[in-house]
């Protein structure tokens, strides 16, 4: 509620209280009986004819229904207010802590909306469909829907995260080809997100290049397209969603952007997913924190109960620290992308995304693990919400562009635009003033950029320097002073430990945990 307000998205504080108490209510129990129950595949009907057809227990339909009619996967796209991203970001906050894997298809449907708007043919039939708040499971042809889902198949098993080496061909159908034309799919992908989608974004050569295409279902004769699911992967975590190998043995596809411009139209779908694993990690970390909180309340050790044990408190309030800071600055990049046609906002929204991606989506994996030992081993076993979110922890540093893909996007945008940098350290300079550690950090972390020869190897030191400057100057300016204090003296003037629960004598830990509890 702080931070949406601080980023002018509480004009939705309404339709995000009643989704909250969805997502703390019933759909908590639809979450658990979504992962309990994984989508099973089935390639055939009982006549042995080819459906590639993923079946999903009834409450991942409830999630995604709920979901898509609270417009969680349009809100900025059909609001003109201001703090539209924002307030998105805190319902998909929210709906995290239900489920994350039904997360997965509501962000690309999300993101896909700016690159279909590079192909205006393809965008009148299908955005309209897009952005509606129906949710229809139907295995039916798109034109029979009043809503649609979008997927995303992206990797291939020989180039990963390098789309460039993929080898999916796509030929012209006709003599009208580039932007919106109809061409034919041959190739693989081995990662194809959501495949019970009615549509998916996804890269393909033709003779100018990579280019990137929208690949239906359903062709629009009514047949069923040629994209046949191999399998569902059998994944660590996300388990409530499918992922899936496909092929494409002259599948329809229209072209959406400029021909052999794919990687340039696609990665703005990729800009928005990637803010959506900024938004889903910090999720996790504040779901693995309640959790702690709640349980250490009312567990006594030694004669005390654990809330009053100083190392308790340490541990806890480091926590509490550690996830606010991750929401500020995701909803300070929320905030850029409200106003990306300001200037200075669009440019810092190149690096925030990829610097934020990186960090939050790192810290999350080892955040849910300390969560999980403050439980103890009631933590540890599956009745209790923490193993799934441990699970989960590890996709969103993993999914659209791993660590070192991101540190490597920031290389690449100071180098092609170095407004960009400058950008960021306007932002960063908004910080100064009030705590001389920080402007010493500040004025460290810019001499960090003096020795280009060697920036790529320091570029994971330099991008978590980048990091926790975004963090402590966004908490300076807009942060609870009390989270802002601590933050700085234990992120930036640091006591040289690193494990969580290593904060200075002096912090103020009960006031912090007191700050994390939910109000009742």
């Amino acid at each position: 509620q702080y931070w949406v307000k601080a980023y002018s998205g509480d004009w939705a504080e309404e339709q995000l209280i009643a989704y909250g108490e969805r997502c703390g209510g019933d759909l908590i129990e639809a979450g658990f009986q979504a992962n309990e129950n994984k989508p099973e595949f089935y390639p055939h009907d009982r006549f042995g004819k080819r459906i590639d057809l993923a079946k999903f227990h009834p409450a991942y339909h409830e999630l995604m229904r709920t979901a898509i009619e609270a417009d969680m996967h349009s809100l900025p796209w059909k609001s003109d207010k201001k703090g539209a991203h924002v307030a998105r970001a805190g319902m998909v906050y929210q709906h995290m802590n239900a489920d994350a894997g039904s997360g997965c298809p509501l962000t690309m449907t999300f993101a896909a909306v700016p690159a279909l708007q590079h192909a205006p043919e393809v965008a009148k039939e299908w955005l309209p469909k897009i952005m509606a708040p129906v949710y229809d499971e139907r295995n039916v042809p798109y034109f029979d829907k009043k809503g649609v889902t979008i997927g995303m198949a992206m990797t291939e098993k020989q180039g990963g995260s390098d789309v460039r080496a993929n080898t999916t061909r796509a030929y012209p159908l006709n003599e009208k080809t580039g932007n919106g034309g109809e061409y034919e799919i041959v190739g693989h992908k081995w990662f194809c997100s959501a495949p019970m989608c009615d549509a998916f974004l996804m890269l393909a050569h033709t003779e100018k290049g990579l280019s990137c295409f929208l690949l239906p279902r359903w062709r629009p004769d009514g047949s069923k397209n040629q994209m046949y699911v191999q399998r569902l992967k059998n994944k660590l975590g996300n388990v409530s969603n499918a992922s899936s190998e496909v092929e494409y043995r002259g599948a329809f596809a229209w072209m959406v952007g400029e021909e052999g411009k794919g990687v340039r139209t696609i990665i703005e779908m990729v800009s928005m997913t990637r803010f959506d694993c900024m938004i889903g990690s910090s999720a996790l970390m504040r779901g693995a924190l309640a959790q702690a909180m709640h349980h250490t309340s009312g567990r006594a050790a030694f004669g005390k109960n654990l809330h009053q044990q100083p190392l308790m408190q340490n541990v806890l309030a480091d926590l509490a620290i550690e996830s606010e800071a991750a929401l500020a600055i995701t909803m300070r990049v929320g905030h850029a992308l409200d106003n990306l046609n300001d200037e200075q906002e669009n440019l810092f929204a190149r690096l925030a995304t990829a610097v934020g991606k990186y960090w939050i989506c790192k810290r999350a994996p080892h955040f849910a693990y300390e969560a999980m030992e403050c439980i103890g081993g009631v933590g540890y076993v599956e009745d209790n919400i923490l193993p799934r979110i441990y699970r989960e922890a590890p996709v969103n540093a993993i999914w659209e562009g791993s660590g070192n893909v991101q540190c490597l996007d920031v290389l690449r945008a100071m180098s092609k635009e170095p407004k960009v940098v400058d950008a960021f350290f306007n932002e960063l300079k908004k910080g100064c003033g009030k705590y001389p550690q920080y402007d010493q950090f500040l004025q460290d972390l810019q001499g960090e950029f003096s020795d280009i020869s060697t920036l790529e190897y320091r570029s994971r030191t330099v991008v978590d320097k980048l990091a926790v400057g975004l963090q402590a100057s966004v908490l300076i300016q807009h942060g609870d002073a009390l989270i802002a204090d601590a933050f700085i003296r234990s992120r930036i003037a640091r006591n040289g430990a690193f494990n969580y629960g290593t904060l200075e004598s002096g912090i103020d830990c009960e006031a912090i945990m007191a700050r994390a509890l939910p109000k009742v």
